[in-house]
């Protein structure tokens, strides 16, 4: 199994600690009836090529509407795609094409000055509300209530383990560990504005780095939304090993690029 392949699966068991996933003859169906807004929580996911796009949208169209979920699918392999996404844009369903970049550390902890103002510390009940408020800040994470609901699920899962950043005692940025046999992912890195440009994604990041050593992880993976975090995460040791290209086709709502502005 190559490095990609094995952050694809990776990002696979990411999203069953939060949502169930039913396998079919043509891919895979997601489903939390709990978060019908999250869309990471509920899309058709296909990898192989589609044979039938016909009764493939229509049973996924079926089962989503059902339950009063937009119907919307993840496609990967868009190569040997095309008559599935030709398909979904006859049906009115919206389609757009996104970058995503994949990204593995190299292993070596960053040498950074540390500030002495900043602490780090495990997210627990007692500052929960403050980590929760942070990222629930970051438009691009979907909005308060979506996370509200995706932090509680992630704080009780055993695979997860949330930290909070504090400068001169008040708490601005986050981060979490999403740990997977010997690998994991670095997620929900955020900052609110006014403590943006102090060196913060730094320090958290050469935290998580050390972390990470102490538990005997062989790779730490982040997936960025954009090509220009990408850049930034390249400063700290993550190399892009693979920019898969993947398309989101949905029947309303939002496109991911739109909640990302």
């Amino acid at each position: 199994m190559t490095s990609s392949q094995d952050g694809f699966m990776l990002d696979i068991s990411y999203y069953e600690t939060f949502t169930k996933r039913i396998d079919t003859s043509w891919g895979s169906i997601f489903c939390n009836e709990n978060q019908p807004n999250y869309y990471d929580a509920n899309h058709a996911h296909i990898i192989n090529a589609c044979v039938h796009p016909q009764s493939v949208i229509n049973e996924v169209i079926s089962y989503y509407q059902f339950r009063n979920i937009i119907p919307r699918f993840y496609i990967y392999n868009l190569e040997i795609q095309q008559k599935l996404i030709s398909e979904l844009k006859s049906r009115n369903f919206r389609y757009e094409e996104l970058v995503n970049p994949v990204q593995l550390w190299n292993n070596r902890v960053i040498e950074i000055v540390n500030n002495n103002r900043i602490t780090i510390e495990k997210v627990t009940k007692e500052n929960y509300q403050e980590a929760l408020d942070i990222e629930g800040s970051i438009k691009e994470f979907g909005g308060k209530e979506t996370i509200e609901k995706v932090y509680k699920e992630q704080f009780n899962h055993r695979s997860f383990t949330h930290y909070l950043l504090r400068y001169d005692g008040i708490a601005c940025s986050t981060a979490c560990i999403f740990e997977d046999g010997n690998q994991a992912r670095m997620e929900s890195v955020a900052t609110i504005e006014e403590f943006r440009g102090k060196g913060l994604i730094g320090e958290i990041i050469q935290f998580i780095q050390k972390e990470v050593i102490i538990r005997g992880i062989k790779k730490l993976w982040v997936f960025p939304i954009n090509e220009s975090v990408e850049k930034v995460y390249q400063k700290y040791g993550f190399q892009t090993v693979d920019k898969l290209i993947s398309g989101h086709a949905f029947l309303g709502g939002k496109s991911i690029k739109e909640i990302r502005e």
